[in-house]
C-alpha cells in the first residue's frame, strides 16, 4: 500500500499557527482534524484513531499539554500506529529528551520554516506507509496460521486394524482422520515391507494360478 495523503490531527491553541498550519497541511492534500487544546485533541483521537495516521502537537495547550497527549496516545490500545510530531519553542537537550520519551517520533523546535516541517511529514509518511503494509503483511500471515489445524496430544490407534479414536469416540481410518484435522492430502503407495510381505506372494498365486495347467471336465 503506497499512501500519498494522511489523515492528521493538528492540535494547537494559537490561533494565527493553528489556521496557518491547517491551510498548509490542506494543500499538500492531506485530511486535517483541528483541535484547540489538548483536551479537544483527545476527544477527536479517541474517535478517528482509526482512520488518523499523524497527529502534529504544540507542546504548550490548556487542558493536555503535548507531551501529555503523547503519553495518553501511545498507552492507547489499538492496532494502528500514529506518528506524532511535537511542535516547541522549547530547544533545551532535556526538553528534546522528554519531548521524544513521551513518545514522540519528531520534534520541531519554533519557529520553523515550513519546509522544514513539510520534509519532516514527508518522513512519517514513509513510516506509515510502511507500518501500514507491515500490519496487513502480519494481518495475512495471522489468518494463514489461523487456518493451519496441527494435531497435537495422545492419539489412541488400534493395534489391529490400526484405525485412530476421533475426538467424538468415532474410529476411522488413518487417512481419513488425518484429512479432516490436517492440511494434508494423500497419494497412494506401496512400501517396501508390504510389496514383500503381501503384493510378491500375491503376485506369485496369481501367476501360479494363471499358468497352472486346466483341469479336464468329465
Amino acid at each position: 500500500m503506497s499512501k500519498k495523503s494522511m489523515n492528521i490531527l493538528l492540535a494547537d491553541d494559537d490561533e494565527m499557527s493553528r489556521k496557518t498550519l491547517h491551510h498548509r497541511l490542506t494543500q499538500l492534500g492531506h485530511t486535517v482534524w483541528v483541535a484547540v487544546d489538548g483536551r479537544e485533541a483527545w476527544d477527536l483521537f479517541e474517535t478517528h484513531h482509526v482512520a488518523l495516521d499523524m497527529a502534529i502537537l504544540d507542546w504548550m495547550m490548556p487542558e493536555i499539554d503535548g507531551v501529555e497527549l503523547c503519553r495518553k496516545i501511545r498507552a492507547f490500545q489499538g492496532q494502528h500506529y500514529h506518528y506524532i510530531i511535537l511542535l516547541t519553542a522549547r530547544e533545551q537537550t532535556r526538553d528534546v529528551i522528554s519531548g521524544l520519551q513521551s513518545g514522540a517520533d519528531d520534534y520541531v523546535t519554533k519557529p520553523y520554516e515550513f519546509a522544514e516541517l513539510e520534509a519532516r511529514i514527508s518522513t512519517g509518511l514513509r513510516i506509515v506507509t510502511l507500518e501500514t503494509t507491515l500490519s496487513q503483511k502480519v494481518g495475512e500471515l495471522q489468518r494463514t496460521l489461523a487456518q493451519v489445524r496441527q494435531l497435537h496430544g495422545l492419539l489412541p490407534i488400534c493395534c489391529y486394524c490400526k484405525k485412530v479414536r476421533s475426538d467424538h469416540d468415532y474410529w476411522q481410518e488413518v487417512e481419513r482422520y488425518l484429512s479432516d484435522h490436517a492440511d494434508v492430502k494423500f497419494s497412494h503407495g506401496i512400501c517396501p515391507d508390504c510389496m514383500r510381505t503381501v503384493v510378491e506372494p500375491e503376485l506369485a498365486r496369481w501367476e501360479a494360478t494363471r499358468q497352472a495347467p486346466e483341469k479336464p471336465t468329465p
